[in-house]
């Protein structure tokens, strides 16, 4: 039986809608939980065309944390992002994801006029459904976020993956995701999947734009957030 569809909690567009983000929460959260982040953005008038879809995660019981229930996108087996990792529910949420971006498309929403990104295990998410999947983005955004799979992720990878843009925030003083960690995530989309690495003063937007920020754990911040905004502008602009 298949599974069914994720709910989720939309955020229409101000204006006309031309474009779409889908945005994923982190273990233990809610779609609600991402809104502060989407209502920054909202503010934006670049940015009043842009519909907001944040996904609900299935409810489970995880392993680690001693069967206790919540909302999470896969099993936690152990804790530690070098650990045995839930390969079936990684993908089989990232099904779930990617059938919401055949929603979109089906609904009118070009490909290219699509953005994915997330917080934690979102940004994870983000990772294995977007670059694993047939469609070409017009981005992935990446907060606090890590590659799942990584023994795996490049015969995982479709063809087109490293053509879809990249912003990757993250923390140096995260507990979660390590700096070093991270930054060995951002080597290997570099030196596996061939993305370029892109300066700030670039212009450029094709890429991963790998972002540390000062002193941040896990958790976000103003200057990330508007960061994040002016890549979603460049990625799928107003006009």
């Amino acid at each position: 039986m298949a599974a069914a569809p994720l709910e989720t909690l939309v955020v229409p567009a101000v204006s006309r809608h031309t474009a779409t983000v889908i945005f994923i929460h982190g273990l233990g959260d809610r779609a609600e939980g991402m809104k502060p982040i989407i209502d920054r953005c909202k503010k934006d008038e670049d940015l009043s065309h842009v519909k907001w879809v944040l996904p609900y995660s299935p409810v489970r019981a995880l392993t680690a944390n001693m069967g206790i229930v919540m909302p999470s996108w896969f099993d936690i087996l152990s804790f530690g992002l070098n650990s045995t990792e839930d390969e079936d529910g990684m993908r089989k949420s990232a099904r779930l994801i990617q059938e919401l971006i055949e929603s979109e498309i089906r609904s009118g929403t070009d490909p290219s006029r699509i953005v994915i990104g997330g917080f934690s295990q979102g940004a994870t998410m983000s990772l294995l459904s977007a670059l694993t999947g047939s469609r070409k983005l017009a981005g992935i955004a990446v907060l606090s976020g890590w590659i799942p799979l990584k023994h795996k992720f490049k015969e995982l990878a479709s063809p087109i993956a490293a053509s879809i843009p990249i912003f990757w925030g993250t923390g140096s003083a995260d507990q979660l995701v390590k700096l070093q960690y991270s930054k060995e995530c951002a080597e290997f989309l570099n030196t596996e999947l061939g993305f370029p690495t892109l300066t700030p003063d670039s212009g450029e937007i094709k890429g991963l734009s790998y972002n540390v920020y000062d002193g941040l754990g896990h958790e976000t911040t103003p200057s990330e957030l508007d960061d994040l905004k002016s890549f979603i502008k460049r990625a799928i602009p107003k006009s």
